[in-house]
């Protein structure tokens, strides 16, 4: 395995600009943001998501591909190139990949229940059922381990088939693919929307901020939602950031994401707000909105079986894009710090997430009494040591060191060239004091939310 590889480049930064975006826009945006929307009353939530965009996300973003760029390394070799072997700091770094690597393992279930549901699609099964059937029909997908297992089983498959093909040939190539289509699927859906009798109160209820409806716990999730949308803690920036030549437009390019990626979320909750308006459904509908409502909606309407297939598609191929970028985050590791080939090390990985992921697929069936803190299932456990814990620490510990640790002040002027002497200035006093103890607000939060300092106490 211990072949020197040439380090890969983007052919193009357009191809960059995609495959970023492609990370940052998965199930998150189509699935999470309408719903937790939809729970903390639309307009006034979303002016607060996008504020903490500007102060969370985007000075994480820039740093990180920062990162990357300098380096030129994944996420554990460009502490080691800045800090050394044994700088405490290479734990930023580990707590990334290992983010990656968690999430990878039960996103793929997830992403899996979403090749079940466009495989219903096409087959009608939404037609002319009650609303009790369809939402039958995830209980019966959730609880049916062996379809969850191959379902599981057939994302990582397909993420493995692009990362395998390496930066250019896999990756761009085929975000250059993807990306369009999602873009597509997503405008016929948004334009059916913005045509239905739902249109009018949909774009109210996005745009219209009532702040009476907003809570501190809104606030809060706002600020956490903008953190993980963005694919931030996860190594995955550093690493596509080290793709980059160290002469490119870093602010540009972190801009450019994150509009992409704030644009679908947005137009996204548009196409599924509209729809489940014009049918005199409500939106606050939790995480069933997508594979419950959605299907429900569909078979209320005219065109409702063409528009589910594109739909779950929709939603497929934003998952896809991100599977692949938590993979290679992991992959660039084996192959700059362990010296492995591309296959055998995109290989290995795939097989050890499936394997590691099969107690998520299995947790509400098989292993369903197994409840590894308090009374969560396996698959939620999981979840909230990955993204309330792991994700916040690293994000945590990667604005602390570039906001008062990474010494040399050129060597972050150099990367930030490209724009004016103000935008150094404005992000280098965001990412010094308010993005760090908004990631620590919320990562206080949601370790009180989870109940981890009461069970801490209950142990002495």
């Amino acid at each position: 395995m211990n072949n020197v590889q040439p380090r890969g480049q983007w052919a193009t930064r357009i191809g960059f600009i995609l495959a970023a975006a492609g990370s940052a826009v998965g199930l998150g945006n189509i699935w999470k943001f309408p719903y937790i929307a939809g729970q903390n009353g639309g307009g006034a939530f979303v002016l607060v998501y996008l504020f903490c965009i500007a102060i969370v996300g985007l000075p994480i973003m820039i740093s990180e591909l920062m990162i990357g760029a300098h380096t030129q390394k994944d996420a554990v070799g460009a502490f080691t190139f800045l800090e050394g072997k044994r700088s405490p700091w290479r734990l930023a770094g580990w707590f990334s990949v290992a983010a990656a690597f968690i999430i990878l393992s039960y996103y793929s279930v997830v992403a899996g229940w979403t090749l079940e549901y466009v495989w219903r699609a096409l087959q009608g099964a939404f037609v002319g059922q009650s609303p009790e059937a369809i939402e039958g029909m995830f209980g019966g997908l959730i609880g049916d381990g062996t379809r969850q297992v191959i379902c599981h089983f057939a994302f990582i498959a397909l993420s493995l088939g692009i990362v395998i093909g390496g930066v250019h040939k896999g990756i761009e190539r085929w975000s250059k693919i993807l990306m369009p289509i999602l873009f597509g699927l997503l405008l016929l859906l948004f334009i059916n929307g913005m045509l239905s009798a739902g249109a009018a109160e949909s774009l109210h209820f996005m745009f219209y901020p009532d702040f009476s409806k907003l809570t501190p716990v809104s606030v809060l999730e706002a600020m956490g939602h903008s953190f993980y949308t963005l694919s931030l803690g996860m190594a995955i920036i550093v690493t596509y950031g080290s793709y980059l030549s160290k002469g490119s437009n870093i602010v540009g390019a972190s801009l450019r994401v994150a509009l992409l990626d704030t644009a679908i979320a947005l137009i996204a909750g548009l196409a599924i707000f509209s729809v489940v308006f014009a049918v005199g459904m409500q939106p606050a509908a939790g995480p069933g909105l997508v594979f419950k409502t959605i299907p429900i909606v569909f078979s209320k309407i005219p065109g409702g079986y063409f528009l589910a297939i594109l739909f779950f598609l929709l939603i497929a191929f934003a998952a896809l894009t991100s599977t692949i970028s938590l993979m290679e985050a992991q992959v660039a590791y084996l192959i700059d710090e362990r010296g492995w080939n591309r296959k055998a090390a995109t290989t290995t990985l795939a097989i050890l997430c499936f394997i590691v992921g099969i107690p998520s697929a299995l947790s509400y069936n098989m292993l369903g009494s197994w409840t590894p803190l308090g009374d969560r299932a396996f698959f939620d456990s999981i979840d909230l040591v990955a993204s309330n814990y792991m994700l916040p620490i690293s994000g945590l510990l990667i604005s602390i060191y570039v906001g008062w640790f990474w010494k040399n002040e050129q060597d972050k002027k150099e990367m930030l060239a490209a724009s004016p002497a103000w935008v150094y200035s404005l992000w280098h006093f965001m990412i010094r004091y308010i993005t760090p103890l908004a990631v620590a607000i919320v990562l206080y939060a949601k370790v009180k939310e989870s109940g981890l300092f009461a069970y801490i106490a209950s142990l002495f």
